[in-house]
This record gives structure tokens, C-alpha cells and sequence, in this order.
């Protein structure tokens, strides 16, 4: 497999799926302002939609969209208990989970990413995340991941949205449950290990 990818984007929680569920897979760098790889050719080709991931699959056919992605990988190795098995209240549960994420904490970040956004909207969209975070916070003061005991690709996705708190001016220290859950997260071997392939840490 060929995971298309921009370093510290949302893509980063496909890395760390994948090398959570112990799948092989190659790293391809994705130049988000220019749509170029690093041999020059044109991104727009592998995914129109101009954006990150795309999952290359090893028949040539590709995946995009992150709930999609993590939930074909951890249905690769269901062993890993990535993802709840399919048709159980557990697995709605997780997708209610992934479509929170995508539509509710990861689409509120956008406008703090685009330099032609105003500070007056950059204060609402923070307002919004904060209201977020409020209803997060004590999910996680009760539990270790979003599933409970288990890590799903919920919480890969989880731990890459905070990430871009200090990179957008979101005081993550105002949510000690998140704050906690983010550095437990980020302990895990194979996140560690995918932060370092994409030059976040040393």
C-alpha cells in the first residue's frame, strides 16, 4: 500500500493506523500548496480532491476520506481490535465517533489554518471548538480512549485534530482530560514512531 500524505495533516492518523495494525506500507510526501509529489508530478492525478490521505491499495485502486480509510485498514487486521466488528452496536458506536471528529472538531480547525480568514472569525471558530472540547472533556476524564479500555482509529484521529491546537492558538491546557489524553496517546510506540517518519519529532 501507498499512503499519500502531508506531514501533521489529517493524514498523519492514517500513519499511525497502519502502523498500529503492523500493515506494510510506503510513505509518499504531498506538496498541499503546489498539488506536487516530490518527483513532480502532478497530485491531482492520484486524488482530485486535492487534499489528504489518499490510500493507494496494492490492486492500484485508491481510498480517501479519514473514517473511511482507518475503518478499511482496521478491517484488514481485526485482530488489533482497531475498530469493533462490523454490524455491532460497538462499530456504530465508533463511526458515531469518526463522523464527530470529521465534522464537528476536524472542519472547525479549516478556517484557523487559512491566512485569508479574519481574527473576528478566527475568535468565533475557537469559541466553537472550545464548545466542542467542553462536551469531550469529561468523556475522557471517565475513560482512557474514546471506546473505553481499547485505542481504536478514533483516537489516532482524535490525537492528530489536538495536535493542531498550538499550531492555531487553542489553549488545550484549558481541558486537563484532553490535555492528559493527548500526551497518553502520544506515548504509544507506533504514534512516536509515525511522528518521527514525518519529521514532527526527533
Amino acid at each position: 500500500m501507498r499512503l499519500y500524505f502531508s506531514p501533521g495533516a489529517c493524514s498523519l492518523s492514517v500513519d499511525i493506523v497502519l502502523r498500529e495494525a503492523g500493515l506494510p506500507f510506503d510513505l509518499v510526501k504531498v506538496d498541499l500548496r503546489s498539488k506536487k509529489l516530490a518527483d513532480g508530478s502532478d497530485y491531482l492525478q492520484v486524488n482530485p480532491k486535492g487534499y489528504v490521505p489518499a490510500l493507494e491499495l496494492d490492486d492500484g485502486e485508491r481510498l480517501t476520506e479519514v473514517p473511511a480509510v482507518v475503518q478499511y485498514l482496521a478491517d484488514q487486521k481485526p485482530e488489533t481490535g482497531l475498530a469493533p466488528k462490523a454490524g455491532t452496536m460497538e462499530r456504530y458506536r465508533l463511526q458515531e465517533w469518526l463522523n464527530f471528529l470529521s465534522t464537528e472538531v476536524h472542519k472547525q480547525f479549516s478556517p484557523l489554518f487559512n491566512p485569508a480568514t479574519s481574527e473576528d472569525w478566527k475568535q468565533a471558530v475557537r469559541g466553537n471548538l472550545a464548545r466542542r472540547f467542553d462536551w469531550l472533556a469529561p468523556q475522557l476524564a471517565a475513560r482512557p480512549h474514546l471506546m473505553g479500555e481499547r485505542f481504536t482509529v478514533a483516537d489516532a484521529y482524535l490525537f492528530t485534530l489536538l495536535n493542531w491546537c498550538s499550531l492555531t492558538g487553542v489553549d488545550l491546557g484549558c481541558w486537563s482530560a484532553l490535555k492528559e489524553y493527548h500526551a497518553r496517546v502520544g506515548a504509544r510506540p507506533k504514534v512516536h514512531e509515525a511522528l518521527k517518519a514525518e519529521g514532527l519529532v526527533k
